[in-house]
């Protein structure tokens, strides 16, 4: 991860967010990481939508008339700092707020936003019960855990896995939830979950659950952990350390470069994110305009992420044709099959969590495999 540039833009951004609103001006507020753990994934979204904004305001504006103004504050990565910077937001006008990429600061700032009426969207926050929590200003911007477990779960069985281990934390819904939607999938489609283990995020020694899992027999056919960085890496060196090569299933917070730089270790991990280039493919054409722009080619899904909820602001404050909070948080509702670069992007009929397609992606020899792409069967996908 290329944490520096990202900074570097973003503050940039602060310094354009300075500048008085105009009586037209879309003031969108950005209560996201620049720092702490969750930098890694809000920043690359941010530089994202920050390409999508320049594009509109460089046109006039959405549909030609309503110009994008930003307000970035750091939230540190923190709970309660994003709830205080939510505040912050919602009194300088914000008539739309971003939230980070995780449900537990998301719902803190979304306590806020709901009061006050002004739609949060979170970057990538995947807990599908987020807009339950807060309400129906609530919106989220990536595909649900249960979701995302669901294609995991079929690709296991596909794959032959009859028997599976799930590594959890109890520290965030994503790292304890997913990992159990997979366990309920992968246990309705025949397989066996052979135990649970547990992880207290960044503990960094794995040591007694790589001596379980080494000392079990039978192995497991297959391990099923939503750790990401620094737990991630700290885990399957470790397990690979101990001579266990069973394989992985990962979720999409390992979609980094630094998971990729951790080379052979990593030779074979399957997991889910929210996208993969195909030939032809608007992702595909997306990735060499970044590129030409940059001079690098993106290297984490989150950046086209960013970009494609800027797609979202601009269809629904177009549909809207007003800049009230009420009725942008209409317009996002009731968007259906938005062409987004990582595919079409449907909020019509949902309680918050938008229906977008998931690609399960291989690691091989450093490189992006694609294994599956698509949504499940609506009937195996958990409750949430």
């Amino acid at each position: 991860m290329k944490k520096n540039k990202f900074l570097l833009l973003s503050a940039a951004f602060i310094a354009l967010a300075a500048a008085p609103a105009l009586a037209e001006d879309l003031v969108i507020g950005l209560a996201t990481a620049q720092t702490g753990g969750l930098a890694p994934y809000d920043q690359p979204n941010l530089a994202g939508l920050q390409m999508k904004i320049d594009e509109i305001n460089a046109a006039g504006g959405i549909a030609g008339k309503f110009p994008i103004k930003t307000i970035i504050k750091d939230t540190r990565s923190d709970s309660a700092q994003t709830a205080m910077v939510a505040q912050e937001l919602v009194d300088a006008g914000a008539q739309l707020i971003i939230t980070p990429c995780d449900a537990d600061p998301s719902i803190a700032a979304g306590m806020i936003t709901q009061g006050a009426g002004i739609p949060a969207i979170s970057f990538c926050a995947t807990t599908p019960t987020l807009p339950l929590a807060v309400g129906d200003y609530m919106f989220s911007n990536y595909p649900a855990d249960n979701v995302q477990a669901t294609m995991l779960a079929a690709h296991a069985i596909e794959s032959g896995y009859k028997t599976a281990y799930i590594l959890t934390s109890p520290d965030t819904a994503y790292t304890l939830k997913l990992p159990q939607y997979f366990g309920q999938v992968f246990t309705a489609k025949g397989g066996t979950l052979l135990g649970e283990g547990t992880f207290t995020m960044g503990q960094q020694d794995f040591g007694a659950e790589v001596t379980k899992i080494a000392a079990m027999d039978p192995q497991p056919d297959v391990i099923m952990t939503s750790a990401y960085e620094p737990d991630f890496p700290a885990f399957v060196r470790q397990l690979r350390g101990a001579g266990v090569t069973t394989p992985i299933l990962g979720s999409d917070g390992i979609d980094s470069p630094t998971t990729f730089g951790l080379g052979d270790l990593v030779d074979g991990v399957v997991f889910s994110t929210a996208g993969h280039a195909t030939p032809g493919s608007p992702l595909e054409a997306f990735n060499a305009k970044w590129a030409e722009k940059t001079g690098a080619a993106p290297d984490t899904i989150y950046i086209a992420n960013g970009y494609d909820l800027g797609l979202i602001i601009e269809a629904a404050v177009t549909a809207a044709d007003s800049l009230d909070p009420a009725a942008i948080r209409e317009g996002i509702a009731n968007l259906e099959n938005l062409p987004g670069v990582t595919g079409p992007i449907t909020y019509k009929g949902t309680i918050g969590m938008p229906l977008r397609s998931v690609s399960l992606v291989r690691i091989k020899a450093g490189e992006r495999e694609l294994v599956a792409q698509g949504q499940p069967n609506a009937a195996d996908v958990p409750a949430p």
